[in-house]
């Protein structure tokens, strides 16, 4: 087993143990965070219709004409504003936080506090 599938194992192994733990509240949706090399997306997933009800990245065309392109912390606080937002038009104010066994460090972080500052409550 390589160095890169051993880290990959476990990451996986810490998102289905964070993922029991959030699937606990029912009727809650949650913010689901993938962190690649490039980019950062964030998902608002129901998990009692099992389907994704809206999402963000820092692909979308507004986020990089406000961010010139850069994939930094304040890109990553862009999505989850833009990720507010897009939750507000679908009247959910509530949510659970989906770290999706990353480190709640950084880039992660920032997704969570421009969720909140876009009127989210976790």
């Amino acid at each position: 087993m390589t160095v890169k599938s051993k880290k990959l194992a476990a990451r996986i192994r810490r998102k289905t143990r964070v993922r029991e733990k959030i699937r606990a509240d029912v009727g809650i949706p949650r913010i689901c965070v993938f962190r690649s090399n490039r980019h950062v997306y964030a998902q608002l997933v129901d998990d009692t219709g099992t389907k994704v009800l809206t999402g963000c990245s820092t692909r979308a065309k507004d986020i990089i004409a406000k961010t010139n392109g850069k994939n930094n912390v304040a890109t990553a606080k862009e999505v989850g504003l833009a990720v507010a937002a897009l939750a507000k038009g679908l009247k959910i104010e509530r949510v659970c936080f989906d770290r999706g066994g990353y480190k709640y460090h950084g880039k992660v972080k920032a997704i969570a506090e421009g969720a909140r500052e876009g009127g989210l409550k976790f």
